[in-house]
């Protein structure tokens, strides 16, 4: 049941995060997916840098840290493809 869960959580932070961000972004459902679980390692690798934890350790965060993770990497993600907000 854990990677499921992992699957279904990614997916609607994945989703939050493009609803937030202004524009369009052509990402399909599991692109969607791998935005929000990659986005709770990032937003954990920096809540990690914030407090002070060691970054070394790959840790997940909660749900707010994947939406501001996913929302870092579809910034990134739009400044690595030229694209502009419109």
């Amino acid at each position: 049941m854990g990677l499921c869960s992992w699957v279904i959580f990614g997916f609607f932070a994945g989703l939050l995060a493009r609803a937030i961000m202004p524009g369009e972004q052509r990402l399909g459902l599991i692109a969607t997916t791998v935005l929000g679980v990659g986005g709770s390692f990032v937003g954990g690798f920096l809540g990690a840098l914030i407090s002070g934890r060691s970054w070394q350790t790959l840790q997940p965060s909660g749900f707010l840290g994947a939406v501001l993770g996913a929302l870092a990497l579809l910034a990134i993600g739009e400044i690595m493809s030229g694209r502009r907000r419109s």
